[in-house]
């Protein structure tokens, strides 16, 4: 069992004098067709995490609708096959635009193909930023290999599946146990954490944060944020803090305990249930203006 890490890391420091370009650039490969929300909430949980610049490359026809969405996200459109989705053309666009980030999110709202399956292995090889992978993108990998990922130097990635994620992930485990047993969400998530070399953010109920050797189990959060959107907040979240240069490890304990107490702040505000992912990442700089652990 690895050791329990019980203190929430501190929040990065700016500099009187920072410009954007100092506060970091969040790079996300994220949405298509019918699922340009994903992308634009990812965007925001990077933008309201403080992240100094935030791009969504997303094939076309979703980036039209993600630029309305959102004028604070800058975009790309990229080539998109028949049904909406990332085109296996956009190897080279990608890679030139993924490597000039400081973080980089794959995954949300991206669907699912072989074609994509071979383009989001390759992503995962060749980007030499952090990487965090969630959502279609952990399905690709668990239809495919971890393989990408040992190509990549340790602990440059954050890994942030759901238990049915995780179940698939590592076939053989149950996604009920991935939910409701403690120790089996701290044993799956280590497991993965040390074989794919990466941090593991296991998510539900107590988050579970660990990279094989320490793990944080997040005290933050509640029900409502039993709803859509939330994961993809987070996503861009972590990703903003580690572009302002935390690691992945303390990016993604801090970025869970963050979100869940915006949840809580949220949920205050508005009521338990019926609160939205958007209004989760725009209570975000409240939480870590009003005190939050390490200010």
């Amino acid at each position: 069992m690895p050791a329990r890490v019980t203190t929430v890391p501190p929040a990065p420091q700016r500099h009187i004098d920072a410009h954007k370009g100092d506060a970091g650039r969040v790079a996300i490969l994220a949405g298509s067709r019918g699922m340009s929300g994903a992308a634009v909430l990812c965007g925001l949980g990077a933008l309201r995490g403080g992240a100094g610049l935030a791009r969504v490359l997303a094939p076309a026809g979703a980036q039209a609708v993600i630029a309305a969405a959102e004028p604070c996200l800058m975009t790309l459109a990229l080539p998109e096959d028949a049904d909406g989705r990332t085109d296996a053309s956009a190897e080279a666009l990608l890679r030139e635009s993924l490597n000039a980030a400081d973080a980089v999110v794959v995954g949300p709202g991206l669907g699912r193909s072989a074609a994509l399956d071979a383009l989001l292995a390759d992503v995962i090889r060749r980007t030499t930023a952090p990487l965090l992978i969630d959502a279609d993108a952990l399905n690709s990998l668990a239809s495919t290999t971890l393989e990408p990922l040992l190509a990549r130097a340790a602990m440059t990635s954050v890994l942030t599946p759901h238990p049915g994620e995780m179940a698939r992930l590592q076939p053989g485990r149950s996604a009920e146990a991935l939910r409701s047993d403690a120790v089996a969400r701290v044993e799956s998530a280590a497991s993965l954490a040390r074989s794919a070399r990466a941090v593991v953010a296991l998510k539900g109920r107590g988050t579970i944060v660990t990279d094989g050797e320490r793990f944080f189990i997040n005290p933050s959060g509640n029900a409502g944020m039993a709803a859509g959107g939330m994961g993809d907040v987070l996503a861009g979240l972590i990703a903003a803090l580690i572009g302002q240069g935390m690691s992945p490890f303390d990016a993604a304990c801090r970025g869970v305990w963050l979100h869940g107490a915006a949840a809580d702040c949220a949920a205050q505000r508005i009521g338990p249930v019926g609160y939205l992912a958007r209004e989760v990442a725009d209570e975000l700089p409240r939480v870590d203006a009003d005190g939050g652990p390490g200010r």
